[in-house]
């Protein structure tokens, strides 16, 4: 079964230093950031759409991804969406 790493409550203000949540919350499984797949999938250039990765973030899936809802506020699962969306290739 998957377990969630342990996220770090960000502040009441609801923002979030996403890219450090992302490494240290999501990045167990989503390699490089999210630009490579690990144990979970390659998530840079996904073809899900937004509320597809916003209800997968929250609600997670069974034997595969924690939930994360209560971790983060909806305004704070949206910027990790937006991040995820930003993601580009390593330079070098």
């Amino acid at each position: 079964m998957a377990r969630a790493q342990s996220a770090t409550p960000a502040p009441e203000n609801g923002t979030l230093e996403v890219e450090q949540v992302f490494a240290g919350t999501c990045g167990f499984c989503h390699s490089d950031g999210g630009r490579a797949a690990g144990k979970g999938p390659q998530l840079m250039n996904s073809p899900r759409d937004d509320d597809f990765i916003r209800d997968r973030i929250k609600r997670g899936k069974q034997g595969a991804m924690p939930a994360f809802d209560g971790a983060f506020t909806d305004a704070q699962i949206d910027q990790i969406v937006k991040y995820i969306r930003a993601l580009k290739p390593r330079e070098g």
